[in-house]
């Protein structure tokens, strides 16, 4: 609840903050508010900031730490769009919570990779080899996607998203294939063989330099498709001029080649 309560805080603060003396918002203004996770989306945030400066706008950032208020303070009107999520997760929370937010802008995707732990050979993986991959629904049929893909499982056939570590048709390595919250990954991959994570958990736990070679997600895949993250605003503000800034100003040589450089795979532009 505090933690609730500061964020609502910090949000109507900004919110007063970025309206002119005559009464503008900051969606009719000089001021774009919005709301994103740390790791990768507010650093993505951070390089658009002069963009749009030099068009007469400043970006205010308003960070969070979870999946849900950057939703709930993005239809209450205290932002101007938010940055943190794929489609599935966003058609899903409007679902459950009655809202009509909606995508605008692809950004960028998160692929898993296979990181390397006690072992970080993938052509010779011993017999028995311990991975551990993410436990929630969605990340761990993709885990167990791109360790089919790399040829070290079989699944059952069809299941796409909807696999689990229990529909292993064939485990020729006999592999231990080990579910866990993704952010337990990072600090877990030392009692490991091997450990499938997503780029942002992997960049945030200090393990981005364990990624092996040739082990991610394509770009192309269904995951690279489906799990894009937007830039997601109010149904009806599609159009709206600071909206249409905002996109413009990611969608720039200057931020994909930031995203390119500085992620090194761990997180790919999609524009």
């Amino acid at each position: 609840m505090k933690r609730i309560l500061f964020f609502s805080f910090l949000i109507l603060t900004l919110a007063l903050a970025a309206c002119g003396d005559n009464g503008e918002t900051a969606a009719t203004g000089g001021t774009i508010v919005v709301g994103a996770t740390a790791v990768p989306h507010s650093e993505i945030l951070e390089q658009v900031v002069p963009i749009l400066a030099e068009q007469g706008y400043t970006l205010t950032i308003v960070p969070f730490d979870d999946f849900v208020l950057p939703n709930l303070a993005l239809d209450a009107g205290d932002l101007d769009a938010n940055f943190f999520q794929h489609v599935p997760y966003l058609e899903s929370f409007n679902a459950q919570h009655g809202l009509t937010l909606v995508p605008v802008f692809g950004v960028h995707f998160e692929p898993l990779q296979v990181y390397a732990g006690r072992e970080d050979n993938l052509s010779n993986i011993p017999q028995g080899a311990s991975i551990a991959i993410p436990n929630d629904p969605t990340n761990e049929a993709r885990a167990l996607l791109l360790l089919e893909a790399l040829g070290l499982i079989e699944l059952t056939p069809n299941l796409g998203l909807s696999a689990t570590a229990n529909d292993l048709a064939n485990n020729p390595y006999n592999l231990d294939i080990i579910p866990m919250a993704a952010e337990m990954l990072p600090p877990a991959l030392p009692d490991m063989d091997f450990a499938v994570i997503n780029g942002n958990f992997a960049l945030s736990g200090g393990v981005a330099d364990r990624a092996i070679a040739g082990s991610g997600e394509s770009v192309d895949s269904e995951a690279a498709i489906q799990f894009t993250n937007y830039v997601v605003v109010r149904a009806g503000d599609e159009n709206v001029t600071a909206v249409q800034a905002l996109i413009n100003a990611i969608n720039t040589p200057t931020i994909r080649d930031f995203i390119n450089a500085h992620y090194q795979g761990r997180v790919v532009p999609k524009f």
